[in-house]
Formats: structure tokens, sequence, C-alpha cells
């Protein structure tokens, strides 16, 4: 097993803190108990010296830690059913159900949307970029494990950098729809918020950050559900990790199903249980690698997130049904 030796000096700013918290909030893939274990074992130690997961850092403080590098298992390709909307020998576009992670990851390196497209291609003979290493290959952009949606995936490494860089650049055409808890006071608006990694949960993201990202999103209520809950379309200028459901969170209207950013309380809706977060990439659109040509995909709502919406028409009837046009931003760009 490779080891990575890693040294940095507490910077003057810093507050004190203990070394396993203060560690697990810079080292964002590593839990706190692995951390406490490699301290205890030696492996991570304060100016040379062997201390305890409680030794409180300071200024000035020279960090060494000396931690293995884990190796992947090999990715193996799995027979998993895939909805594929396109394919030809540069991409695929696919319609990603709700409940399967986009790669493999330390502790769940099998059933993932990987696993699947390793499969279709070993078994149809066709290829896969390379450029996402082991763990993504083919992967240029994710949705979370609960979110459903059109996905595009690059099958060599030209058409992987041309659709990286429509993402980077924000020309990738990108319609989301969600319930979420609550009536926004504004038919339509926009939600300018960067966030990041959250500096006390490692597992969230907020604007309570060391590190923000500029974040935009502009939304528009189509349908209204009394003051209960609204169905809304979300139209992301950029791409951060959990941006849809910060965003609608911060707003005061977290994602129906989403107990991370809206607690408990979202996972029930009158009498009704939430199955899972009730966000869906309905449609994606993106210039052609090979052709030059806008192409553009969408997926009607899931049978468990229609049923959701559904129960919320014949419940609470829709009532000032909002504008469903697409925002001035939301255009079919073509590369020059």
């Amino acid at each position: 097993m490779a080891v990575m030796i890693t040294e940095f000096i507490i910077t003057s700013g810093e507050q004190p803190k203990r070394l396993d918290v203060f560690l697990v909030n810079r080292e964002r893939d590593v839990s706190r108990s692995v951390l406490q274990r490699l301290i205890t074992l030696g492996r991570i130690r304060i100016n040379g010296e062997l201390v305890k997961p409680s030794q409180k850092i300071k200024p000035g403080d020279k960090i060494t830690m000396d931690v293995p590098k884990p190796e992947p298992l090999e990715i193996k390709g799995e027979a998993i059913p895939l909805e594929i909307l396109f394919e030809d020998e540069h991409l695929l576009v696919l319609n990603k159900p709700a409940g399967i992670v986009a790669h493999p990851a330390p502790g769940n390196w099998s059933g993932t949307l990987v696993n699947a497209l390793l499969h279709h291609f070993q078994t149809s003979g066709g290829t896969i970029s390379t450029i996402g290493g082991k763990e993504r290959p083919g992967l240029v952009h994710r949705l979370d494990k609960e979110t459903s949606g059109v996905m595009v995936v690059a099958k060599n490494d030209q058409a992987h950098r041309h659709l990286a860089l429509q993402f980077k650049q924000h020309t990738i055409a990108r319609v989301y729809e969600a319930l979420v808890q609550g009536i926004p006071k504004t038919g339509r608006g926009v939600i300018d918020l960067s966030i990041g990694r959250d500096s006390k949960e490692r597992k969230k993201f907020s604007a309570r950050t060391s590190r923000p990202r500029t974040s935009v999103t502009e939304y528009v209520v189509h349908c209204r559900y009394v003051k209960i809950a609204a169905h809304v379309l979300l139209y992301p200028r950029t791409g951060r990790t959990h941006q849809l459901r910060v965003h609608l969170s911060s707003l005061g209207h977290p994602i129906l199903g989403d107990p991370t950013y809206g607690g408990r309380k979202v996972c029930r809706i009158l009498e009704l249980d939430v199955p899972r977060v009730m966000l869906h990439a309905r449609t994606l659109g993106f210039t052609h690698p090979s052709t030059g040509e806008f192409q553009e995909y969408t997926v009607s709502l899931p049978d468990d997130m229609e049923e959701v919406r559904r129960y919320l028409e014949q419940t609470l009837p829709g009532q000032n049904r909002g504008a469903s046009a697409a925002p001035l931003s939301y255009t079919k760009r073509v590369d020059s």
C-alpha cells in the first residue's frame, strides 16, 4: 500500500481546537474515527512528537501525516439495467434512477452506475473515457444517490474533455424539478449564495464554510399546493455539490424527503411518507463534441416522485399555478 506524507504549519489565524477536530474538517475524505486511530498509531504527529487525538493545536505547530493511501479494488462490470436515451461512438445519455450511487467509493465498491456502465460497454464492445480514473471512468458529472434524471457519459477522452469544458463554462442547459416544503414568497427568483463543505458538519455543505465557492440557482414556482408545498423548476447556473438542496433550504423551503437539509419534518407530508429526496434532473442539453450540434434530452418524473406530486394535487388542489416558462438565462447555447 502506498504511503502519502503530508506536512503543514498551523497558521496564526487558527483557533485552538482538538487535533482530531481540526483534521476532520481539513481532510474531507477521512472520517474522524480513522484519524483518531492514525493519531494513536503515531502516523500523525505534532512537532515530531506522539500526541493524543485530544491534543490542542496552536499557531506554529508542525503537523506531519504519514497516512497510507488506500488502493481501490478492481472495479468490475455488473448486469444492472440502464435506461439509455441516446448512444453513439462518442457518448451515452441515460436516465439514472434514484437509489443508485454514481461511482464506487470506500465502503461502496459495487452496485453503482459505473459498475453498470462497465458491464454495458464490455458486452456491447464500446469504449469508455479514462480521464475519471479507475473509480469514475466516463463520468463528466454526477447526480446524488437519491436524485434521478438525465446524465451524459463520455466514451472517449476527447469527448470527455469537450463536455467537461462545457460544464466548466456553464454552457450546459439543465432543468431540475423539486417538490419543496412551503411556498416561496415570489413566483421566480435567483438564489446567489456561495457554499462549501460545512466547517462543523463535514458531510454537509453550507454557507458556513472556510472555502466558499460561487453558487447561483434560478427558480420558478410551477405549482402551489395551498401553503403546504410547492412544485418548483430549478435552473442551476453553477454545479456545486448539494447546491440545489442547500439553496432551497437557505430559502426556507427544503426539498421534501431531505432530512440532511430539512430535518425529519420534511420526510412526511400530511399522511404520506416521502420515500426519498424529491429532486429530479429533468432536462440536459449540450453541444455534441463531434458534430457540434446542440442536443437536449428530457425525461418525465419517475413513478415515486409522480406519486407524491399526485398526492399533493389531489389532497391539496393546486392554486395559482406558476409560470412554467424558462428564465432568461436558460438558452440553447451552441459553441461558435
